[in-house]
């Protein structure tokens, strides 16, 4: 009975020093993805972040998230090309696919469109992928 106990303490602990190992990559890759993300930061400061980050990983990070945390959200979103959140306007909803062929139709019999990009707004309004 011992032995069990040995061997789910043994998978305890290999679990958690797992999850702990984890995190720490985490948290220097999410590190030095932000240090390359900002185009504020010059690159001596760049180098001097990375510096300590090879020498002293765990306070480094400590100390780079709080002392840069703030704009490490605002500097993921200009990377993914979208405005902050509270900034954010939804689309404007699309016209219903009557209105839009009839729009579509209208340009086609002035000459504006020929009959292929007709057919393809006409899809378009549809949903139809083709």
């Amino acid at each position: 009975m011992d032995d069990l106990w040995q061997d789910v303490w043994a998978l305890f602990w290999l679990v958690l020093v797992a999850v702990a190992i984890a995190a720490y990559l985490i948290g220097i890759v999410t590190v030095f993805a932000d240090l390359f993300r900002d185009r504020e930061l010059s690159g001596w400061w760049k180098a001097v972040w990375i510096l300590f980050l090879v020498f002293v990983p765990l306070l480094t990070m400590l100390v780079y998230v709080i002392a840069r945390g703030a704009g490490m959200v605002d500097r993921l979103q200009v990377r993914r090309d979208r405005p902050p959140a509270e900034n954010y306007d939804p689309p404007p909803p699309m016209a219903n696919p009557a209105s839009e062929i009839a729009r579509a139709k209208e340009l086609a019999d002035r000459g504006i469109i020929t009959a292929g990009e007709f057919d393809a707004l006409k899809n378009k309004a549809l949903g139809n992928r083709y």
